[in-house]
């Protein structure tokens, strides 16, 4: 039977890009989400204009109902990795860390209980979708992908490919013949599994190499074949992209060093031989998300705008393994597409709001013009519907209107006592826009998981065991 679900609504209505998100920001107080049989939205507004007869109410006062978080960037094989610390920055923590921590995952029982607590994680922080950076190891995918379809979620993930690297990512890489072929049965097993249609699924599967620096340009030529092969079945591209820039030894450096192009982006543009020459088929496009971006030049910019790719913002990682601020004016004004990614692994939250509010500080520290006091409507906006953007899915997930599929939260701020007194008795403007922002961004700064109380995708309410 149909649902009402009542409590204080927030959301981002329409289509706006993030510079429009204030102006569509949706607050009711008394508001009613009306969710059919089929877990589509028929109504949203005020409760008290429900349409007789519309359903059981479930009233979950003096809750807000958010929709359900979407996390553009976050790594399975790193569950178990969100304290590594090896002394470093990119380069040094890949060495000493990750490549040891993922590798551990060639067990399959330690896989699988890494996708148990993944998908707990992932509840407990009211992610309802996320593009996953998978396990360079398939039976480790059999178990993500198993989990998160027994748990109701959404994913898109896609094992992580690398033909090279150092001694410690031995138990990673693969040959070129292997890591094509894992690729493509990965594809053939998992995407869009659970109905068969790409445009219904819940289990979408991406090509996922892990940087440029963990592959050869045979690689990158065999799996831009591949991808444009299944690019119209809605197979997404994710990797990582202009993330460390130390002179010399960073990541951006030894990326352009070893390629010998002009940008780094060239590499996942086909432009991957020495001066950028053209090698082979292009990744870019609307389904392609590059996570980091932090240290883009203007033509790379450019270029995401042009084809549809979006960026992953990972600001909470980009502090903690020092790689510096994506400049928040210059990526807005290039009209790329910006969804926030908590980097978990990399990250130290997997809790989005706390990925927000990195963002938040980070951006109103920028030098000088620079600095900006992000908008709490865009902050609620990279975090749902510019995620629903970059997948590809706006028409089903990342907002309240009418028609699409119910993914979404509730938070109550009774359950976690400090975001319940800063709601209850913090100052608000007298004016009733202010008022309502600031609401707002208390909500998404002081909220912990303790607050999320329910998760429900496509109007059903997804348990955490």
């Amino acid at each position: 039977m149909s649902q009402v679900h009542r409590g204080h609504i927030f959301h981002i209505a329409g289509s706006p890009t993030v510079d429009g998100a204030a102006e569509a920001l949706v607050s009711i107080p008394d508001g009613a989400l009306v969710v059919d049989d089929d877990g589509v939205i028929v109504y949203v507004g005020e409760f008290d204009r429900v349409p007789a007869d519309s359903g059981i109410v479930v009233d979950h006062r003096p809750g807000f109902l958010l929709p359900g978080f979407i996390d553009t960037h976050v790594h399975f094989p790193q569950t178990f990795a969100g304290d590594a610390y090896g002394g470093g920055q990119l380069l040094e923590w890949l060495n000493a860390c990750i490549f040891p921590s993922e590798s551990m995952l060639v067990d399959p029982r330690f896989a699988a209980d890494a996708a148990v607590a993944f998908c707990d994680r992932r509840i407990a922080a009211g992610t309802t979708q996320a593009m996953v950076f998978g396990s360079a190891f398939p039976h480790a995918q059999d178990s993500l992908f198993e989990e998160t379809q027994r748990r109701g979620l959404r994913v898109v993930s896609g094992r992580g490919v690398q033909t090279t690297g150092p001694d410690s990512a031995q138990a990673l890489i693969t040959s070129e013949e292997d890591a094509i072929r894992l690729v493509s049965e990965e594809i053939e097993k998992w995407h869009a599994a659970d109905t068969g249609d790409v445009a219904t699924a819940m289990l979408h599967v991406a090509v996922v190499p892990r940087f440029s620096l963990s592959v050869t340009t045979e690689t990158l030529r065999r799996l831009g074949d591949l991808y444009d092969s299944v690019r119209d079945r809605g197979v997404y591209f994710h990797s990582h992209l202009n993330e460390n820039d130390r002179p010399g030894t960073g990541e951006v450096a030894t990326t352009k060093e070893t390629y010998q192009v002009d940008s780094y982006l060239d590499t996942y543009d086909g432009k991957f031989l020495p001066g950028s020459k053209v090698g082979g088929k292009s990744f870019l496009g609307k389904r392609s998300i590059l996570a980091h971006s932090v240290h883009c030049q203007d033509v790379e910019l450019a270029r995401m705008a042009e084809t549809g790719t979006s960026i992953s913002h990972c600001p909470t990682s980009q502090q903690f393994l020092g790689s510096g601020t994506m400049p928040w004016k210059r990526t807005v004004a290039s009209g790329v597409n910006i969804a926030i990614g908590s980097d978990y692994g990399g990250g130290d939250e997997f809790l989005l709001t706390r990925v927000l509010g990195d963002a938040f500080k980070v951006h109103i520290s920028e030098a000088g013009d620079d600095g900006v006091s992000i908008h709490p409507a865009e902050l609620l906006f990279t975090g749902t519907l510019a995620g629903a953007r970059a997948l590809d899915m706006e028409d089903r997930i990342g907002n309240f209107d009418h028609g699409k599929e119910a993914d979404f939260i509730v938070v109550d701020p009774a359950a976690w006592p400090p975001l319940g007194g800063l709601i209850d008795r913090g100052v608000r403007s007298e004016e009733p826009d202010m008022a309502r922002d600031q609401m707002l961004f208390a909500l998404l700064m002081a909220m912990r998981e303790p607050a999320i109380t329910e998760v429900y995708v496509q109007g059903r309410r997804i348990d955490a065991v």
